[in-house]
C-alpha cells in the first residue's frame, strides 16, 4: 500500500491503483506498507530512485544498511514492534531522505508510526519538507523505546522485590522466565538503539541537514540515543545480577534441603545399629530373656538418635 502525506493537510492520500498513481508536488512522506513490486516501481519512476527489496531490508552489513545512492540517503534501522508484550519484536524500516518527499518501506506496523500518523492528523503544518519529518519521525520512534525500556524497568524491579523479599524459593521457575524474556526485550532495545545511534551520525552529514536547527534536532536525538543506551546497559547488569541471585538462592534452598537429609540419615543410623543388633536373632543374647531388655533397647536407640543431634547444635549445624 502507499499512504502519502503532504504538506498542510490532516489527512493522507487515498491508496490508487499504483499503475496510474502520480506523485502530489506537495508530498512530504511516502509510506510503503508492506508494498507490491508494481507499487515500488510506481515510487521508483515518480523519485527516479530504487526501493530496496524486503531481503535486502534484511542483511546486516552496515554498507548494505546505511548509504547514498542517486542524491538519495538511505538508512534501515531496527524498530521494537509489540512493545507492550513480554516479548517484543524487532524489524527492519527502511528510510529514505531524498530532495523531495521522505520515504519509508516497511512490513510492519510499528506504534511509532501510528503516532507520527496522529500528531500529523492533529498538527497538518507540523512538518513541509521531508527531512523535517524524518527528525521528527525518529523523535517518536526514540519516545516509543523509552516507553518500551521504562515499562522494563517496572518488571525487573517487581521482580527484584520478590526475588529479595526473603521468602522461599517457590515460584523461582517462573521468575527466571519473566528475567529471560526481560533479557531479551533489553537486548532488541540495544540493537535498535545501536542502528539509529549510527544513522544519525550518517544523516549528520547529509547536506540536507545542514540548517542550524535540523543539525541541533539530530545533536539531541544522538544524545537521547545515547542516554537510553546507557540506561538499558544498567538494566541488564540488574537482570543479569537478579538471575545470579536468583540461582543462587535456589542453589542454597537445596543445599539446606540435602543438609537435612544427611543430618536425619546421620541421626538414625545408631539406632539403625542397635534394631540391627537385636535383629539377628542368636540363641545366645542374655537381654532377650530379660524383661528389661525392650525397654532398654528402646532406650539405647532415643539416646543414640539424640546425641547426633545435640552435637549438630553446638556445632551450630543446625
Amino acid at each position: 500500500m502507499i499512504r502519502v502525506w503532504c504538506a498542510g493537510r490532516s489527512a493522507c492520500e487515498p491508496p490508487v491503483d499504483p499503475a496510474v498513481w502520480v506523485m502530489p508536488p506537495d508530498a512530504v512522506w511516502i509510506d510503503l506498507i508492506r508494498p507490491t513490486r508494481e507499487e515500488e516501481t510506481a515510487v521508483e519512476k515518480a523519485l527516479d530512485l530504487s526501493v530496496p527489496t524486503r531481503e535486502e531490508m534484511a542483511e546486516l552489513e552496515a554498507s548494505s544498511r546505511i548509504y547514498r545512492e542517486n542524491g538519495a540517503t538511505y538508512a534501515t534501522a531496527d524498530i521494537v514492534t509489540h512493545g507492550d508484550e513480554e516479548i517484543p519484536g524487532i524489524q527492519p524500516v527502511t528510510f529514505v531522505v531524498t530532495a523531495g518527499p521522505l520515504v519509508t518501506v516497511r512490513y510492519v506496523d510499528p506504534k511509532p508510526f501510528a503516532m507520527m500518523v496522529d500528531k500529523l492528523s492533529r498538527e497538518p503544518n507540523l512538518c513541509d519538507t521531508g527531512p523535517e519529518l524524518f527528525l521528527n519521525l525518529m523523535e517518536t520512534i526514540i519516545d516509543r523505546v523509552s516507553d518500551i525500556l521504562s515499562g522494563t524497568v517496572v518488571r525487573v524491579e517487581g521482580i527484584a522485590s520478590h526475588v529479595f523479599s526473603g521468602g522461599k524459593t517457590v515460584g523461582f521457575e517462573k521468575l527466571i522466565t519473566k528475567l529471560g524474556r526481560a533479557q531479551m526485550t533489553n537486548a532488541r532495545i540495544e540493537q535498535s538503539l545501536a542502528g539509529l545511534t549510527r544513522i544519525f551520525a550518517f544523516v549528520g552529514i547529509d547536506e540536507r541537514m545542514a540548517t542550524e536547527e535540523a543539525r541541533a534536532h539530530l545533536r539531541s536525538l544522538a544524545r537521547d540515543a545515547e542516554s537510553l543506551s546507557a540506561h538499558n546497559h544498567s538494566v541488564a547488569a540488574s537482570i543479569n545480577f537478579q538471575l545470579s541471585a536468583a540461582l543462587g538462592l535456589i542453589n542454597i534452598e537445596q543445599s539446606s534441603i540435602i543438609k537435612i537429609f544427611s543430618v536425619a540419615a546421620v541421626a538414625f543410623l545408631p539406632p539403625t545399629l542397635i534394631a540391627s543388633i537385636y535383629g539377628m536373632n542368636f540363641h545366645f543374647m542374655p537381654e532377650l530373656s530379660q524383661p528389661w531388655g525392650y525397654p532398654l533397647a528402646v532406650a539405647a536407640m532415643v539416646v543414640s538418635a539424640l546425641l547426633p543431634l545435640a552435637w549438630f547444635k553446638k556445632k551450630g549445624w543446625l
